[in-house]
């Protein structure tokens, strides 16, 4: 389960050190105040309800206005304060080194008021930086040395990305604060998650009717079943908020049901968590599975079965289906992958105001941060788009430069579901399951053409795959609401959404270049 999301907060609090620590001082000169510099300073009934229509958890995110590259190519922006901002790259060697620094120059004008400021980081491939701006006049931020020819060669040709922070320091504090309570285990947390799905991608999250729980025969579940799992509060409803914004699915975790040959109930999980704390693939009992998401997991799930259509279940190969989730067993969940399935298009994936800039700098710092970590998850998923291997990063983004392969479009190019990573083949939560459904001849006979890495969690629930006449769910599917669903919701106090749901009929390479931008979220067709 989640995204490359589950970044976000680290990155927030990251944002927060480094802004504590930067600097400068000053006022602009313009008119004495604009009213919204202030707000965070009056009594909270009256400035938090302004604030929080004016910002939100996605202010956090910044804005890239360029890059600057030479003296020769001045860069030219609106900032959130200073209406006309421009700057410009010196090159130097102060230090006598073989390829010297550099010094960028910012020269800022026409604020909007005394008490506004411009907040900005600065990022290579090599370094990631930050400063805010108070007074209109030129500013300077130094690069004492560059790291060897690589960063030399890159910013001569690309020059340092800059990235505007709309907001401001109040505005991203404000931000910080709202999206705060989305990671937290409590009824605020609860409350953040449903406002901003419901402001951002228009979910509805209406009341079911009492029991909340349904009291399931399991004779009923059969092998394939596709569980489909949205979890609203705590650090895992946080984190599926922000991937369900990104990609449009209404749910953030799947797993999938299993009976053996005696009969048993099983079901199968990538993102298991195990007593070591690890987020492993699992294939475990359904009393146990069904029993923890009953009494120990926290996060509010709310939960739907969704049975597979007579027609799908005669072709599903249960044997198949088992010798695949077997070999899978044990593995770690599918990191390497899974922000691939969501970034298909150069510029159709990104909500406002996130962009490939912004993806790439986050993975800088991230990199910088925690370069294990970072390696685990984007890096080597990179190189296979290269056909290279054991480049870092920074390499990656020199070699992306080398190749004339602008970065936004190494990341659309699809997932093969054969490739093979250090720790073995990778599958997140949903892919884990297409991937089974691929072994047990459901994907037949396209197979060989569809890359079920590339499917998000909505794709795979709009699939035509599943039961669609409702005098042949089980008994107990819905019982007691008057809202039929076309699918089974088994536990949760809202009613579940699952726009487009068994809809989309299997096409070659379908899932490869898909836009997924909110509110609509529109598909285009053969997508």
């Amino acid at each position: 389960m989640g995204s490359l999301w589950f970044l976000l907060p680290k990155l927030c609090i990251t944002f927060f050190v480094f802004l504590s620590f930067t600097s400068s001082h000053g006022y602009a000169w313009k008119t004495p105040f604009h009213p919204r510099d202030f707000l965070p300073l009056l009594p909270k009934k009256v400035s938090w309800p302004v604030l929080n229509s004016l910002n939100g958890a996605v202010d956090l995110l910044p804005t890239f206005v360029g890059a600057a590259s030479s003296s020769n190519d001045t860069l030219e922006w609106k900032g959130a304060c200073f209406y006309k901002t421009t700057a410009w790259m010196e090159f130097h060697n102060k230090t006598g080194s073989q390829f010297g620094g550099g010094t960028l120059h910012i020269k800022t004008s026409n604020a909007h008021s005394w008490t506004c400021m411009d907040l900005y980081i600065f990022a290579t491939p090599y370094h990631v930086t930050w400063d805010y701006y108070f007074l209109a006049r030129e500013h300077t931020l130094e690069f004492k040395e560059w790291e060897g020819k690589a960063e030399y060669d890159y910013v001569k040709n690309n020059g340092v990305c800059i990235f505007l922070m709309h907001s401001g320091m109040l505005g991203t504090l404000q931000a910080l604060w709202d999206v705060f309570p989305l990671f937290t285990n409590t009824g605020w947390g609860e409350n953040s998650n449903l406002a901003f799905l419901k402001k951002h991608m228009e979910a509805s999250f209406e009341e079911r009717p009492q029991p909340w729980i349904t009291n399931i025969t399991t004779d009923s579940i059969q092998s394939g079943d596709f569980l489909a799992i949205s979890k609203i509060r705590g650090r895992w409803g946080g984190f599926e908020t922000l991937e369900k914004w990104v990609t449009g699915a209404y749910v953030g975790h799947t797993a999938v049901c299993l009976r053996d040959s005696e009969g048993k109930l099983w079901v199968g999980e990538s993102g298991h968590e195990n007593e070591e704390g690890e987020d492993i693939i699992a294939v475990l009992p359904w009393d146990e599975w069904w029993n923890f998401e009953l009494t120990k997991d926290d996060s509010n799930p709310q939960i739907a079965l969704l049975p597979l259509h007579p027609d799908i279940r005669a072709k599903f190969n249960e044997s198949a289906a088992w010798e695949y989730a077997r070999s899978m067993s044990g593995k770690p969940y599918g990191y390497h992958n899974m922000i691939f399935s969501w970034i298909d298009t150069v510029d159709g994936n990104y909500p406002p105001p996130l962009d490939a800039h912004l993806v790439a700098s986050v993975m800088t710092v991230w990199n910088q941060i925690q370069p294990a970590y970072a390696a685990n998850m984007w890096n080597e998923a990179l190189n296979k788009r290269l056909g290279t291997q054991g480049l870092s990063l920074p390499e990656i983004l020199v070699e992306t430069e080398k190749r004339g392969l602008p970065f936004d479009k190494l990341l659309t190019i699809p997932e093969q579901d054969n490739w093979v990573y250090s720790d073995g083949k990778s599958t997140s939560c949903v892919a884990f399951i297409l991937e089974m459904y691929k072994e047990a001849g459901l994907f037949d006979p396209i197979a060989s053409s569809v890359q079920v890495t590339e499917f998000t969690i909505k794709d795979a629930y709009m699939l035509k795959f599943f039961e669609d006449n409702s005098s042949r769910l089980p008994t107990w599917c819905n019982e007691g609401d008057d809202v039929k669903l076309p699918f089974c919701q088994i536990r949760g106090q809202y009613r579940m959404e699952l726009p487009g749901y068994n809809t989309m009929d299997l096409y070659p390479h379908m899932n490869e270049k898909c836009p997924t931008l909110p509110p609509e979220y529109y598909r285009s067709n053969g997508c």
